[in-house]
């Protein structure tokens, strides 16, 4: 209860049921959560009963499936009946669920329906709190990798080495996302020089995959266009994850931990076994038909079970899951390092699967990488500071009080200039007053997301013409997050309706210094010496292509999908190049003095810059702590790369549990909008926060995390 003269709550179980009941309460907004109950995901209530004393009725089905655990009831009570008077008799609500304990149903009041939208609810409060530590924070998906990072913390380990750990414990507890198959990028910040370092761990495509060769595989006439199938052979790329977690080690690490001891925890989990999550039994389970159709390995990844029809098939949540064949893969990489997975039986094992299939990919090119290994980048980076309505006393309104901060992403072939872009682009609007200073208030509105929304839009606009593999095609870097270009690309915004078509620009061609040189898990681990690493790992699309090299215990990504099939496009396919890259890490330092903000990062395809800005925002604007920035709903405006000067669907994908007048002022500002409810909300990625800050009296550095809950992990401190 916030004060006296909130609604009286009285609360009933019943025990042989599992029932709680609300009585005696004026209609008002209310959640209902069930804080982490073992047998949630196997109780499944058949609706949500709301009463009101004048026998008024309605019934709704449930609107958080499983795997989720939360249930919000503001959205139906307030499509209660208008003619229901909250201030006659009392509101009822019954929830039976077949638990063995109701108290562990816990009921939360809000303000009333008939004030302006709760900011609680506005902030889709879960029911996780900010983790604090003075030690270090792993923040991950998975709690059993969470712990394998921990271990190494404990062991003597800096956040490089931890995160190389969490990497691979997510390789076995979440094959579905992520694995030494896939590809991998990292931003480290050392709190001895305040410098924030990047390394490119992505592969290249096959010598002999030439633009006429993979045309002609796929039966693509000369003149027509094509993609590269997500399953398709020829979508499979060197892995780089191997070379980038050695390199890590190597370039970031402590130097007291060798690689077999950074290993060691999740080979355990490979060879002992691990229950396997609610979210990765369902992404497992989904994907099974095409891991069985993608080789001739498939059993590998599947559990195996007498009584399946052929002794294997998909684990279910809480099952026992082995990968000895990954395991052993594990311990080849820590004994030979790089050379035992990019020469030798896995390399070879892997070359035979994907020539068996079609493919072009060659021993040489493995060897290729083996010599040139991940590649040390100078990462991108754009001051920026939103305007904040003062209030009377001259304070800002909302915002963290962080003032400029310098926001730090991966260059191309990554995503993350599009993050910086539309910062850029918003800086300007702001500046120039086109779009208002905000305050804590307008988080989430529609004129909020509606300059969000546009700003994403010119860059992903850009993005798809310009982002490529740089030491292959010279890219603009410096020139597309200028203030001259952001200023040229924020005239285009209109604040009273959405663009309807929008065209690739022409920034300066500058040279940048980092451009000289020739499905997915994001995670964040800090550790007690300041030090932090923005860590991303992933195999693309789930399983990436779901083939399994004989003997190795994980699948080959599907990053080649990416690639463009047009011959004067500048991410266009050609032997060993690099395609455009979905995943980006995210690091946050303060401008004034170079100290660090937070490492963050959401995964989830190209709806990763996405959410780059809008949990930055969240602090920076309203705010927010981590939690509360990851628990707030999300909206996602691209599923895929719009083509140059095409006509493309820019939906509004809107999250469940965003204000109603924000969808519906989105709606009347133009924008297509489609509210995603339910398991379906995967689409907005799942994002981990790692913030830091002083304690001033004490003098100590603090940690302070978040994690998304929308997957299965969470925020773990070092002791």
């Amino acid at each position: 209860m916030k004060d006296s003269s909130a609604p009286r709550v009285d609360i009933h179980t019943s025990l042989s049921l599992g029932t709680l009941e609300l009585t005696h309460y004026s209609l008002c907004q209310l959640s209902c959560q069930l804080r982490d109950h073992p047998h949630f995901s196997s109780s499944t209530p058949s609706g949500i009963l709301m009463r009101s004393t004048n026998s008024t009725s309605a019934s709704f089905p449930r609107p958080h499936p499983a795997p989720y655990r939360a249930v919000h009831l503001s959205t139906y009570l307030s499509r209660f009946p208008e003619n229901l008077d909250p201030d006659q008799g009392g509101l009822s609500v019954y929830l039976s669920y077949a638990l063995p304990s109701p108290n562990s149903l816990h009921i939360t009041p809000f303000e009333s329906l008939h004030s302006a939208q709760a900011s609680e609810f506005s902030k889709f409060a879960s029911r996780r709190s900010v983790v604090h530590s003075t030690k270090g924070i792993v923040s991950c998906t998975q709690p059993l990798a969470a712990k394998c990072g921990i271990e190494i913390l404990q062991a003597g380990g800096n956040a490089a080495d931890a995160a190389v750990a969490v990497a691979a414990g997510l390789n076995m507890t979440e094959p579905c996302s992520t694995g030494i198959g896939g590809d991998m990028f990292i931003l480290f910040y050392d709190a001895a020089t305040k410098k924030v370092s990047a390394m490119n761990g992505s592969g290249r495509s096959a010598q002999k995959s030439t633009l006429e060769t993979i045309r002609k595989d796929l039966g693509i006439k000369e003149g027509a266009s094509g993609k590269i199938p997500m399953k398709s052979v020829h979508a499979v790329t060197v892995p780089g994850a191997a070379s980038g977690w050695v390199d890590t080690i190597e370039r970031f690490g402590s130097g007291k931990v060798s690689l077999e001891r950074v290993l060691s925890p999740a080979i355990e989990l490979g060879e002992k076994g691990f229950p396997v999550s609610e979210l990765t039994s369902h992404y497992w389970n989904t994907a099974e038909p095409q891991i069985r159709e993608a080789s001739p390995n498939f059993s590998e990844m599947l559990k195996k079970d007498p009584n399946a029809s052929d002794g294997v098939r998909a684990p279910n949540p809480g099952e026992i899951m082995k990968n000895p064949t990954l395991a052993q893969t594990f311990r080849t990489l820590a004994k030979e390092g790089k050379k035992g997975f990019y020469t030798g039986r896995i390399a070879e094992e892997l070359v035979k699967v994907v020539k068996d299939l079609g493919g072009h990919l060659g021993l040489d090119d493995l060897a290729h990488h083996l010599e040139l290994g991940s590649e040390p980048v100078d990462p991108i980076s754009l001051k920026f500071k939103p305007a904040l309505k003062k209030e009377a006393n001259g304070a800002s309104s909302g915002g963290s009080g962080d003032g400029a901060v310098e926001v730090w992403e991966h260059p191309p072939n990554g995503q993350g200039i599009v993050a910086l872009m539309a910062l850029g682009i918003i800086q300007e609007l702001q500046d120039s007053g086109v779009v208002p200073a905000w305050s804590a208030e307008d988080h989430n509105t529609a004129p909020y997301l509606h300059a969000i929304i546009e700003a994403l839009r010119l860059g992903f606009t850009d993005a798809s013409w310009y982002v490529t593999d740089p030491n292959v095609v010279t890219v603009p870097s410096a020139g597309l997050i200028s203030r001259e270009y952001s200023a040229a690309r924020a005239k285009l915004f209109d604040p009273t309706k959405a663009t309807q078509k929008l065209h690739v620009g022409e920034p300066p061609r500058h040279v940048s210094p980092a451009l000289q040189s020739s499905d997915t898990v994001y995670f964040s681990v800090s550790d007690e010496h300041g030090n932090a690493a923005s860590f991303i790992n992933s195999n693309y699309g789930g399983f990436g292509t779901c083939i399994i090299p004989k003997g190795c215990g994980f699948t080959l990504q599907n990053r080649g999908a990416n690639f463009s099939l047009d011959a004067d496009h500048p991410n266009r396919l050609a032997p060993g190049k690099r395609p455009y890259h979905t995943i980006i890490p995210g690091m946050v330092t303060n401008a004034a003095d170079g100290s660090l903000h937070s490492a963050f990062g959401v995964m989830g395809g190209f709806m990763q810059p996405q959410g780059h800005v809008q949990v930055l925002l969240g602090q920076l604007v309203a705010g927010l702590t981590p939690q509360q920035t990851l628990d707030a709903p999300r909206v996602c405006i691209v599923a895929g790369l719009p083509e140059r000067d095409a006509d493309f669907d820019w939906t509004v994908s809107v999250e469940e549990g965003m204000p109603e007048e924000t969808v519906e002022g989105l709606r009347k500002l133009g924008h297509k909008v489609e509210v995603v409810t339910g398991s379906e909300r995967g689409l907005f990625g799942r994002g981990q926060i790692i913030r830091h800050t002083v304690d001033t009296v004490e003098g100590t550095g603090v940690w302070s995390a978040g994690s998304d809950p929308r997957g299965d992990g969470a925020a773990y401190p070092a002791l």
